[in-house]
């Protein structure tokens, strides 16, 4: 058996702070609320050896859970692109047991994080189940809670990631478990003293930030890089998506070199736990706000959204 805090993903370290500064004390397992110290998960599990589990991280605003219906259409997507049996699972339930957990915890705004960890015992290099038994199909579910990111300062400084997405990859796209890519491509970033990085594909397009969306202003029009590049599906940018069309703001979903988004006039990213981040270096370029900025107007229309959640 293993602590199931021994699982939270890197997004939920986004900030340089510990852990038991940013997680909560209580989790709900498989539909019970625990302390989360003394909860474990079973070891031998194709969670455990493979990382065959999805998750998905969710803002909290007014103690309710941000975009609830996007993040379950796209957490029970990846569980079947993953191949993990979600039968049992139920979105009211589900739903039920994460705002037992924020009331539990106290959170009015914080973040959330609900993991599907297979816990079948059939399948892949180690037959986990004796001749004769029954495969265990269940799916193991983790909801924990945390606090939310401290506002980003006056600097959020963007570089390049020297490592790529491989668009070929069976699970490109999918918030997987096994987020060690992710974490690695962070790290390197922070190693060289920049907040994030820029990271590209296989064919040298431009795909994400290494923990979030990225979007660019150039001559007023907003881009951000198609899915077919390997981009995730983030909720916070189909909203930004959103609200860029209820501003007038054209809307350019593209393919694209490095080039272009080192000519943009704005960049920011996107994320659950980051919300609008407005970036303030890339590389060795500095940025000001310029007037009419759009990236302040998208700030400020998505702020005011978080204020009025239900």
């Amino acid at each position: 058996m293993y602590s199931a805090r021994c699982s939270e993903p890197s997004e939920f370290f986004y900030p340089k702070r510990s852990a038991t500064e940013i997680v909560h004390s209580r989790i709900i397992l498989n539909n019970r609320l625990v302390d989360g110290a003394r909860a474990s998960l079973p070891a031998i599990t194709p969670a455990a050896l493979y990382g065959r589990g999805v998750f998905t991280t969710l803002a909290v605003h007014n103690g309710r859970p941000f975009l609830w219906a996007e993040h379950w259409a796209r957490l029970t997507a990846h569980a079947d692109r993953a191949k993990i049996d979600r039968s049992l699972l139920d979105e009211a339930q589900t739903l039920s047991q994460l705002t037992r957990l924020i009331e539990a915890n106290e959170v009015h705004d914080g973040r959330a994080r609900i993991t599907l960890f297979s816990n079948s015992t059939r399948g892949g290099i180690w037959n986990l189940q004796d001749e004769g038994e029954e495969a265990r199909g269940e799916t193991l579910l983790l909801i924990m809670t945390g606090e939310a990111h401290a506002p980003p300062s006056d600097v959020l400084a963007l570089t390049v990631s020297p490592y790529r997405i491989n668009t070929l990859s069976p699970l490109v796209g999918v918030k997987s478990v096994n987020y060690l890519e992710h974490l690695i491509s962070l790290e390197e970033a922070r190693s060289r003293d920049f907040h994030e990085a820029v990271v590209l594909n296989e064919r040298g397009e431009v795909v994400s930030a290494t923990m979030a969306n990225i979007f660019w202003v150039k001559d007023g029009a907003l881009h951000t890089p198609a899915l077919q590049t390997g981009a995730l599906a983030g909720t916070t940018r189909a909203c930004i998506l959103r609200l860029a069309e209820e501003l007038g703001v054209p809307v350019v979903e593209g393919v694209n070199e490095l080039a272009q988004v080192g000519d943009a006039d704005e960049i920011f990213l996107t994320s659950a736990g980051l919300g609008l981040a407005i970036v303030t270096t890339f590389d060795f370029h500095h940025y000001t706000v310029p007037v009419g900025s759009v990236a302040l107007r998208l700030h400020e229309a998505f702020r005011q959204l978080t204020l009025h959640a239900e």
